[in-house]
């Protein structure tokens, strides 16, 4: 797996789950050296939500980016942060929030992975709609004018 580039678009995040962060290397708690902070099952929704794209590793979570630009991060068993430039609209449950990342003007929203107040396929549709938008988000901060993401 590879890791979530140390890029300063990415340092708010990076800071934040450095602090949280406990090394461990070994164990079944273990994940790319660090404790991990992200249920499986979670994991498992991220793939289903963004299926072929890259998991990187960030300090014990599981990260999507686009460009070396976080755009997701999965933690805990039902945090989902997505970075938009305008908060989710309804019908999309949030979450509590996690400060300071998810404080006002930071681009950070928390949503429940599940959405369990909707049909479960429309709960995929728009979380994997949502996911999209967040990575092509995350490419527009990148310095790289490639095509490759």
């Amino acid at each position: 797996m590879t890791l979530l580039p140390d890029l300063p678009q990415n340092k708010a995040l990076l800071d934040l789950l450095r602090q949280q962060g406990v090394p461990q290397e070994r164990g079944a708690y273990g994940y790319e050296g660090w404790e991990v902070h992200t249920h499986p099952d979670l994991v498992e929704r991220l793939g289903d939500l963004a299926p072929q794209w890259p998991v990187l590793a960030a300090y014990g979570m599981p990260v999507l980016a686009s460009k070396g630009i976080a755009a997701v991060v999965a933690r805990s068993m039902g945090i989902l942060l997505v970075r938009l430039p305008v908060a989710p609209a309804e019908p999309l449950e949030p979450v509590e929030p996690w400060p300071p990342l998810t404080d006002p003007g930071r681009g950070w929203y928390s949503l429940c992975p599940w959405q369990s107040e909707l049909p479960s396929a429309e709960s995929k549709r728009l979380l994997t709609l949502l996911i999209r938008h967040a990575l092509l988000y995350a490419a527009s901060l990148s310095e790289d004018d490639s095509i490759d993401w």
